[in-house]
């Protein structure tokens, strides 16, 4: 298991006077190579690490945390989702060696699924990743906008104090405005990108460590490590009982966080050695983000001493946890907030290196789909300018999931389902390809350089099996009684998507679609 080849591993090496091994591998797949390959495998894991995003999707999510199960279900939840994870990425590491292209799981599903349902497989794979990763990047940046509102809020009195509070309006305008600056952003060449894909993944990693250790040594009242590590909240949950069920609501922080990996796989185009490197991308990105992830966690919870007031809507930060929390401690020790107020900035500028990072890993699966005719208008969003970023796709992208968040304006509640679609519409796309290569490709699958060896089989069921079990749990009912404002609308939101997916295949492009097409006479 690891870096090792078997009799049956395809060489990490180059051919044919291509003095890349990815690229080699590329010419092999039948693709010519487009973008630039200038990432190294730190700016492989980065794009992967920035998207992950442990500040962003605990600070976010951590109103769900305490809500259901509290300490407990956070601390030890964080560790199980994490150890899952790992097994999915461990399962797509191994599948990427192999097919290190920018389509990445819909690709794999193609060659892994064998040709009686290679168009259909990759059809509905690459249809679930591409919407996931969009909703990934309508839920990153619409949590931005949430945040830049919390600040302003808190940096204007509070709540208490007659603080500005954005309506529904200001909050879609932000988020379009941050969109347009990522759109921007991603327009400018590979290698711009890959100094804020570094950039950003330091700025995860320190922002994680100044917060874990300074909230808490500020904070005047801290809580126990016996509540930290042992106590189980059971007020918040609305109408459920069983300590079982909370707890399960409870993964839902852990499990959306650790999302959006895939990005290493879409990036392996533009990687030197990509068929060793993007691998690596992928594993070190989740192992880093969970051990970050748990301290960050803990050091923030040590900060927590009374749930029920920091998740009320009449606290100074309207009801944000985890602002509450930020601005509380600084607020207690030195009469003012500000401080509070500044850390949030640091959480927010972790969360707009998210959403970029995103929109890149967007573009780029957006990029390889249509170049083999999957999309709409596919012509135009595989066209490279002349400093090979796939413009089209990149702008694309951002508009795509500017719309998909004015279902906010709406109801929070379709906004919520449209974002269900990120954690489970995206592990989906994970598993698929996972679930070919257990199955039909068991026997015909050839390794890459990395590869799990006699545990990879293993490894892929229990990747699928945790997918099935997540994809389940997280359509369960979240508040009892059932009403149209706590129904999960999770199970319709991708029950549609799989039905438009399955319906646009019988009707058409069944006829037309034949999965991944060659640019390269192979």
């Amino acid at each position: 298991m690891g870096w090792e080849r078997s009799e049956r591993s395809l060489p990490s090496q180059v051919e044919d006077g291509i003095a890349d091994s990815g690229q080699s591998r590329l010419s092999q797949l039948g693709y010519k190579q487009e973008l630039k390959r200038d990432l190294s495998v730190v700016s492989n894991f980065a794009f992967s690490f920035s998207i992950i995003s442990v500040i962003t999707g605990v600070t976010t999510l951590y109103n769900s945390g305490l809500t259901n199960g509290g300490p407990v279900v956070m601390v030890y939840g964080w560790l199980i989702a994490g150890g899952f994870s790992m097994l999915v990425g461990l399962s797509m590491a191994e599948i990427c060696s192999s097919y290190p292209t920018s389509g990445g799981l819909y690709y794999w599903s193609a060659k892994l699924a064998g040709p009686s349902w290679a168009p259909f497989a990759p059809w509905m794979t690459g249809w679930f990743n591409i919407v996931g990763q969009w909703a990934v990047t309508t839920s990153i940046d619409f949590s931005l906008a949430q945040m830049i509102q919390v600040i302003i809020l808190l940096s204007t009195g509070g709540a208490n104090g007659g603080g500005y509070e954005a309506s529904k309006y200001v909050v879609i305008a932000f988020h379009g405005g941050i969109l347009l600056m990522h759109a921007i952003l991603n327009s400018l060449p590979i290698s711009v990108l890959s100094f804020f894909g570094q950039l950003a993944a330091a700025w995860n990693i320190v922002g994680v460590f100044v917060l874990m250790i300074l909230i808490p040594l500020v904070a005047t009242e801290r809580a126990s490590a016996k509540f930290v590590f042992t106590y189980f909240n059971t007020d918040s949950a609305k109408g459920i009982n069983s300590k079982a069920y909370i707890f399960v609501l409870g993964l839902l922080m852990s499990q959306y966080t650790l999302t959006g990996y895939d990005a290493s796989a879409h990036m392996t185009e533009e990687t030197k050695s990509a068929d060793v490197n993007g691998p690596r991308g992928i594993i070190s990105a989740i192992g880093i983000s969970v051990i970050v992830g748990w301290g960050y966690i803990i050091g923030i919870t040590f900060a927590v001493t009374d749930i029920s007031y920091l998740l009320s809507r009449t606290n100074d930060a309207g009801g944000y946890a985890i602002a509450e929390v930020f601005y509380q401690a600084f607020k207690s020790r030195y009469g003012s907030g500000v401080g509070g107020i500044i850390c949030l900035g640091v959480v927010a500028v972790a969360i707009f290196f998210c959403g970029m990072g995103s929109v890149t890993s967007n573009s780029r699966m957006a990029y390889a789909f249509s170049r083999d005719g999957a999309m709409p208008f596919s012509p135009l969003w595989h066209k490279v300018n002349s400093q090979e970023v796939p413009i089209n796709a990149v702008w694309l992208s951002a508009v795509i999931s500017f719309c998909m968040a004015l279902t906010s304006l709406g109801s929070l509640v379709a906004f919520q389902a449209m974002v269900s679609i990120a954690t489970i519409g995206l592990y989906i796309a994970y598993a698929l390809p996972i679930f070919f290569r257990v199955t039909l490709a068991r026997k015909s699958f050839i390794p890459g350089p990395f590869n799990l060896g006699r545990y990879g089989i293993l490894v892929g069921w229990v990747a699928v099996l945790w997918v099935i079990t997540i994809s389940v749990l997280f359509s369960l009912p979240v508040a009892y009684p059932i009403t149209t404002e706590t129904l999960n609308y999770t199970p319709v939101a991708v029950g549609g998507l799989l039905f438009l997916a399955v319906a646009s295949w019988i009707i058409s492009a069944r006829h037309w679609f034949k999965g991944p097409i060659t640019n390269i006479d192979t």
